[in-house]
């Protein structure tokens, strides 16, 4: 028999410390480049309202200086007094928020049940609806505005605000089906069913259960549909004739002359003034929109 040596085993180097060392230095390399991606986009988002706002209070003749500067010798407000006065900017406002507020609602309320029928129930008419939801964000506007403009004459719905709130209603309508049902989706279905075990109806359940943990999908459903119904320009030229009528992007056209010179310092100030509820619609609800959809709602 031949005898065999023992050889000592040379304990191998734990790989641990040098991916965590490998991890860091990924992390020193990424991260700067991460704040000035997020910094790149902070300015690209706040350069345009940062723009208004000093033009804003510019005069006539600094606007037209063959060497303007970037910021304003002086705070000049009669730019918001002649925005103001000329372009009777505060009925406009009321317009655009009458519609607004009511599409936003008019929408939440219709889509909020068909959002949860969308998602809970396999029909051959959710795959229909589905459909008529991907469809309908294909066509363009100019596409249907003759026919819809022809059938709301039909109705007696030309220049009104109903009329406007009418059409809004529907355009808005799909997208705002389309992100709520997928909010509804991201609920787990064995919350419902643990309600539904504990004797609660299926009204009681998606009124203390399911409505709770959708809010952040309402909230950001709102939002889109308020947006989109107060910077909307196309429809509400269309059908819209009458000046007492005239919603806020409609009125904020008038600065534009019949040879295409513009009256910067009004504009910016008029525009500025209509930013303003639409940011404070969004600080209303920002903790919502920004919230957890099922924060603390499942453990384990």
């Amino acid at each position: 028999m031949t005898a065999t040596i023992d050889r000592p085993q040379t304990a191998r180097p734990d790989p641990a410390p040098r991916r965590l060392s490998s991890a860091k230095r990924t992390r020193r390399v990424t991260r700067p480049l991460q704040y000035l991606a997020l910094a790149g986009y902070i300015v690209f988002l706040g350069f345009p309202l940062l723009f208004l706002l000093i033009t804003a209070f510019k005069t006539p003749q600094e606007l037209q200086s063959a060497a303007p500067s970037f910021l304003p010798q002086s705070l000049n407000f009669d730019n918001f007094t002649q925005a103001t006065e000329k372009a009777n900017l505060i009925p406009a406002a009321l317009n655009s928020l009458i519609v607004s507020v009511a599409t936003t609602l008019i929408v939440t309320v219709i889509s909020l049940p068909a959002a949860y029928a969308l998602a809970r129930f396999k029909t051959k008419l959710r795959t229909v609806a589905t459909g008529w939801i991907l469809l309908s964000q294909v066509f363009p506007f100019i596409l249907i505005i003759i026919p819809l403009f022809l059938v709301l004459k039909q109705i007696g719905l030309i220049n009104s605000l109903v009329g406007l709130i009418l059409v809004y209603t529907v355009w808005s309508l799909p997208f705002a089906l389309w992100m709520l049902q997928g909010y509804v989706a991201g609920i787990p279905v064995e919350l419902e069913e643990a309600g539904a075990m504990d004797g609660g109806s299926r009204l009681l359940v998606l009124r203390k259960i399911i409505l709770p943990l959708l809010a952040p999908g309402l909230v950001a459903t709102s939002l889109f549909t308020f947006i989109s119904a107060w910077n909307e320009f196309f429809f509400a030229l269309v059908l819209i004739q009458d000046p007492a009528l005239q919603t806020l992007p409609l009125t904020l056209a008038r600065f534009v002359g019949a040879e295409g010179q513009v009256q910067l310092g009004q504009l910016a100030a008029a525009s500025l003034l209509a930013t303003i509820p639409s940011l404070v619609f969004f600080a209303l609800i920002q903790k919502r929109l920004t919230s957890g959809l099922l924060s603390g709602a499942v453990k384990g």
